[in-house]
């Protein structure tokens, strides 16, 4: 209840901001949910903050080259035509 009750607060702050439009909303809800997962893995105490520090950065490349790779896809796609 406690998550859910932060979520909520969360999405009523940024409407209070005025973000309309849907890749605003969808770009503050994905930080929201980073952070909350950088939280969760912190308080664990899996790793130390260096290492956590590193993984994370790691992490953040990976899904940057992911991103890279489905706009190369989707321009090639595009870019084929059919006679």
């Amino acid at each position: 209840m406690k998550n859910s009750r932060f979520v909520i607060d969360k999405l009523t702050k940024i409407f209070e901001q005025g973000i309309i439009t849907s890749k605003d909303l969808s770009n503050e809800l994905m930080n929201i949910l980073k952070s909350k997962r950088d939280e969760f893995v912190f308080r664990m105490k899996l790793v130390s903050k260096d290492e956590f520090d590193v993984l994370r950065k790691r992490v953040e490349n990976l899904e940057n080259k992911m991103n890279k790779s489905t706009i190369k896809r989707k321009k090639k796609i595009k870019s084929v035509r059919k006679s």
